[in-house]
């Protein structure tokens, strides 16, 4: 029998999540909150040190600070329900439940994505134009970025979800995934789902790809501007301003193109598993630690963070 979404006879559905073997969900429970925890501790503190100190209120810590933030959001939407499915035996959610996850999911990944590209634009102008940095990296412009970031994102999640809800679902409601993700969910449907599929692969491409491209167009040009710099040393110092964050690229973008840059067809649960958790909980997590320990500026600045606090405890 063939259940309409927008029906209330729906109950919802049951989140299969990342391992059915019971012996597995305390260790896995404890494993995925001890990450959570560092997911959250972590960027807390980078948002607290960047804006404890005056001297990282640049561009570029802006949108670190504001991708921290995006990044405690986005494993929110997905790690707590995932922590409450370990413990339970049912693993159930509701429909309306599922709806928005998929929304906060996808609003807050997107968000992340375009600020990924909003710091390569940052590096590029630092790089390139040092001299007219300060005209072109205003404080104007990088807000505008930011609002621009998150308006795009959540519009592309509200049209995708618009497009989830007019599907229909028949026996079946099991979510083969630890999280109402679109794929897995569209493979329990038994709607004609080719329409759906085309405005969702075009639509992701114009989201994603744009701030991919943009990131590569980037390091390209800054990739031409560093050979010409003539001594080894100054190659260097400016290779060494891009590192964090194209190791944070190069693991966000690199799982994301392999779970939805292919065809349903070639849909694999337990490696599409595998690299959803790379860019949702285990990106986050290494987010701080990237961006800590490979910059100088924010180890003075979480230095200087600690030695307030003690001092203020004293």
């Amino acid at each position: 029998m063939e259940i309409k979404n927008h029906n209330s006879s729906t109950s919802g559905f049951t989140l299969l999540g990342i391992s059915s073997n019971p012996h597995l969900q305390k260790p896995l429970f404890a494993i995925f909150l001890i990450m959570y925890l560092v997911t959250l501790v972590g960027n807390v503190l980078i948002i607290l040190t960047i804006h404890s100190d005056s001297r990282l209120h640049t561009p570029m810590y802006f949108f670190l600070s504001n991708l921290s933030f995006m990044d405690i959001c986005f494993t929110t939407v997905i790690v707590p329900k995932m922590l409450v499915n370990f413990q339970s035996d049912t693993k159930s959610i509701s429909y309306m439940g599922c709806l928005v996850q998929m929304y906060f999911f996808m609003a807050f990944g997107n968000t992340d994505s375009y600020l990924l590209a909003s710091m390569a634009i940052d590096r590029l102008v630092a790089i390139c134009n040092p001299f007219h940095y300060d005209v072109i990296m205003n404080p104007q412009r990088c807000l505008l970025m930011l609002l621009g970031s998150c308006t795009i994102s959540h519009l592309h999640s509200m049209l995708r979800v618009l497009l989830m809800s007019r599907l229909s679902f028949c026996a079946s409601h099991v979510i083969k995934h630890f999280f109402c993700d679109t794929q897995p969910v569209l493979k329990l449907s038994c709607s004609d789902t080719s329409s759906n599929q085309m405005v969702v692969m075009t639509e992701t491409l114009a989201v994603i790809v744009t701030p991919f491209l943009c990131i590569l167009f980037s390091y390209l040009r800054i990739i031409i501007t560093v050979l010409t710099i003539p001594s080894a040393a100054g190659k260097w110092k400016a290779f060494s301003t891009c590192g964090s964050h194209l190791t944070i690229v190069v693991l966000f973008y690199g799982s994301i193109i392999y779970v939805y840059f292919r065809p349903l067809s070639m849909y694999s649960m337990v490696k599409d598993r595998v690299a959803t958790l790379m860019y949702t909980v285990v990106t986050p997590m290494l987010n701080p630690f990237i961006y800590s320990l490979r910059n100088k500026d924010m180890k003075m600045g979480i230095r200087k963070l600690r030695f307030g606090i003690h001092s203020w405890k004293e």
